[in-house]
């Protein structure tokens, strides 16, 4: 599908955040999303690989090293499948902004990486309409990697690609990991007309940035919770 929800005539507006391990896409929609909640508006959050439907059998299949590139894809498309099927789509439909941590070109991005055919990725994810505002943190290697270590002192095995065999060093196969999906992303910025970030900036200096491309983008006075009468 190539059209927005706004394009397809849904009352809900979907805002999505892209970008590395470490980029500060997570901090960045959560502030987002408390900011909007403090105007009284009805907001939504939904992020990544978080379905109760699938999340246990992709935790066991990771800590087990269970998953091929193809199964790893699969389980990714059924868990985002069944969010937008029961969540997002219902809750645009009743006008509601709704907030992801991540969307389709996360697949688009790391499954590529990770082997899997371009067009067959994105045959599973053709049924989902696109963001309407699609904001990617442009973050470097070394920023992603500094700010993840900030919060725990080893990387995980996943998120550094250790899967796929790039280094016996997990800091090196993070860099080779990260950094081709980083070029996907550059990529698909450009397909996809992400609004860009520069992730490397203070927190703040981001998030004022982000307040005001959703701002301008968005009549925001169209969600605010009904008051009771």
């Amino acid at each position: 599908m190539t059209e927005t929800f706004a394009q397809l005539g849904f009352p809900g507006r979907l805002v999505a955040v892209e970008g590395l391990d470490g980029s500060g896409k997570s901090t960045q929609i959560y502030l987002l999303k408390r900011w909007l909640e403090m105007q009284g508006l009805k907001v939504f959050f939904s992020e990544w690989n978080s379905s109760s439907l699938v999340k246990s059998a992709t935790r066991r299949g990771k800590n087990e090293d269970l998953l091929t590139p193809t199964t790893f894809s699969l389980i990714h498309a059924t868990d985002f499948a069944d969010r937008y099927e029961r969540q997002l789509v219902p809750l645009l439909r009743a006008g509601y902004l709704v907030l992801c941590d991540r969307y389709i070109f996360t697949a688009f991005a790391r499954d590529v990486v990770r082997g899997c055919p371009p067009e067959w990725v994105r045959g599973l994810y053709s049924f989902a309409a696109l963001p309407d505002i699609t904001f990617f943190f442009k973050a470097s290697l070394e920023v992603s990697l500094a700010r993840i270590l900030d919060n725990r002192p080893t990387l995980k095995h996943h998120e550094a690609g250790m899967d796929l065999n790039l280094s016996p060093d997990p800091y090196e196969s993070f860099r080779i990991f990260q950094g081709r999906i980083f070029e996907q992303y550059l990529a698909l910025g450009t397909e996809y007309r992400f609004v860009v970030i520069d992730a490397n900036q203070r927190i703040e200096e981001q998030q004022g940035v982000v307040r005001r491309i959703v701002s301008a983008e968005i009549d925001l006075s169209q969600y605010r919770v009904a008051k009771a009468s």
